[in-house]
């Protein structure tokens, strides 16, 4: 998702359905944030006859209600993962879905406020959102290595780098290897470096493009891949020419005939010289032999 300079995208995806109210332009995330502040909060005993009535009659103006007044719960958990670089806009959306989830699945009868059930399944929401868009975590896929990420900003103080103490404490505390605690210390620390300089960069700078090279220019790769050609074509066609026409025919049928390698099968091949499919592989076996052994000189 892109950043967000309208404030009514984020009002909660599907948020027309449930006639949420919100005038046609908010103008900026600010007069959002302000909008939602001024929203009225439930009562226990409102929230708990909404969420009845949710559930009981699928009433969406009950759960327009429900997450109308919980809008400024997201706005205040969002605000805790501004530090990953991401659009305020954009954590907001995504907790507003986490919120919408929890409306859904919120029970009255449990004896807890929606506000307790709904903060895991914004931060849930939000935590999959970071994971899918900064760069660094991609590679962070496992549970445990997903609860260091978002520990390790936490327990670091300042910018330097954690003493072996600290590591070994973190990694105790949540139950990884400290080699997993350096790696994404190390991860975290990085930063992108464009492949491309800028267009209105000197000679005086280079970008990796301009000493990465693939390694396929490398000679030991270009002599390889000569020889590779040369084998496909001279040394195949030498090892075909050993063969009689019957044996030569069957070999090309079987494995030259298409590039995807769905050749003649050894019955239709058996029908077409009037043996059985099992002369057919022996034929074939036999041929096969004889061509590496012609190949060999390739080798």
């Amino acid at each position: 998702m892109t950043a967000i300079s309208a404030a009514p995208a984020l009002v909660p995806a599907g948020s027309q359905s449930l006639a949420l109210g919100f005038p046609a332009s908010l103008g900026n995330i600010d007069a959002y944030i302000s909008a939602v502040n001024r929203l009225p909060m439930l009562s226990q005993e409102e929230e708990s006859s909404l969420a009845r009535k949710l559930r009981n009659e699928n009433d969406l103006a009950a759960a327009q209600s429900l997450v109308m007044s919980h809008l400024r719960l997201v706005v205040s958990i969002a605000r805790g993962y501004l530090g990953y670089g991401l659009p305020h806009a954009d954590l907001i959306q995504e907790g507003n879905i986490g919120l919408m989830k929890a409306v859904k699945r919120f029970d009255p009868d449990q004896g807890v406020r929606l506000v307790s059930y709904a903060i895991h399944w914004i931060k849930a929401e939000i935590h999959e959102y970071i994971l899918r868009n900064w760069r660094m975590v991609k590679l962070a896929t496992t549970k445990a290595q997903r609860k260091l990420f978002f520990n390790l900003r936490s327990h670091k103080r300042g910018l330097d780098a954690m003493t072996p103490d600290q590591v070994d404490s973190l990694a105790q505390t949540l139950n990884v290897k400290r080699e997993e605690v350096i790696e994404m210390e190390t991860r975290m620390a990085g930063r992108d470096i464009a492949l491309e300089a800028p267009a209105d960069d000197d000679d005086d700078h280079y970008a990796p493009i301009s000493y990465l090279s693939s390694d396929a220019s490398e000679p030991i790769k270009m002599l390889e891949a000569r020889e590779y050609d040369r084998l496909q074509s001279e040394g195949l066609e030498a090892a075909l020419s050993t063969l009689d026409n019957r044996s030569r025919r069957i070999v090309e049928a079987r494995w030259l005939a298409n590039d995807d390698g769905s050749g003649a099968t050894l019955h239709e091949l058996a029908a077409e010289f009037g043996v059985s499919a099992e002369r057919i592989r022996q034929i074939e076996v036999a041929a096969m032999k004889k061509m590496k052994a012609a190949l060999s000189v390739y080798a």
